[in-house]
């Protein structure tokens, strides 16, 4: 596996290692710059859906609505669905992966976050990524935090400031730190089960 599927695979990629100065930390750098561009100066939302395209190497929906500044590490590893609006201040730890569905709104200053550290002092250095999956129909509340490795069930609701280390089931309403069920929603028209 090369330095970009071990992210992706959740094996431990080291700062100090040959192939991250190599071939890693260039296309960091390179999202940097790019955000740089996105964040310094006024764009319409077709021109920033254009720098994001830069940025995350892939076509996006025209209905994406992403107000900046937004902030990535990586970009690459970010999947957007149709119909997302992402408001300011976001910032996307992303090199485990992104995966964003339909119909989904993030209010200011989220934080989704795929990576961590090793907890022995001595192996800092060594990152571990897991992916994060936000379904269908998901609001994400003014300063929620999602940590790696959650998936968020469709239809829910993260209350702002929460702090979600656990998956959510679809349908809830979670809140606090650690984000904690807080109430089922029910949908009407949506069959049970």
């Amino acid at each position: 596996m090369d330095i970009f599927q071990r992210d992706l695979a959740g094996v431990g990629v080291d700062a100090r290692e040959e192939e991250f100065a190599k071939d890693m930390l260039p296309r960091i750098k390179e999202a940097q710059k790019i955000i740089a561009k996105l964040n310094n100066g006024y764009h319409d939302e077709e021109e920033t859906r254009k720098i994001l395209e830069e940025l995350m190497h892939k076509e996006l929906d025209p209905s994406l609505w992403v107000l900046p500044p937004f902030y990535t590490d990586y970009g690459r590893n970010i999947t957007l669905g149709k119909n997302v609006f992402i408001n300011q201040g976001c910032t996307f730890m992303d090199r485990g992966g992104i995966f964003i569905g339909d119909d989904v709104y993030i209010a200011p200053k989220v934080n989704i976050i795929t990576i961590n550290h090793d907890i022995n002092p001595y192996k800092r250095t060594i990152t571990y990524c897991k992916p994060v999956y936000i379904e269908d129909r998901v609001w994400i509340g003014c300063g929620a935090t999602i940590l790696s490795g959650v998936r968020v069930g469709e239809n829910s609701i993260i209350g702002a400031g929460a702090v979600v280390t656990k998956d959510v089931p679809k349908n809830s309403i979670v809140g606090g730190n650690p984000a904690r069920i807080i109430k089922e929603i029910r949908v009407e028209g949506q069959e049970e089960g």
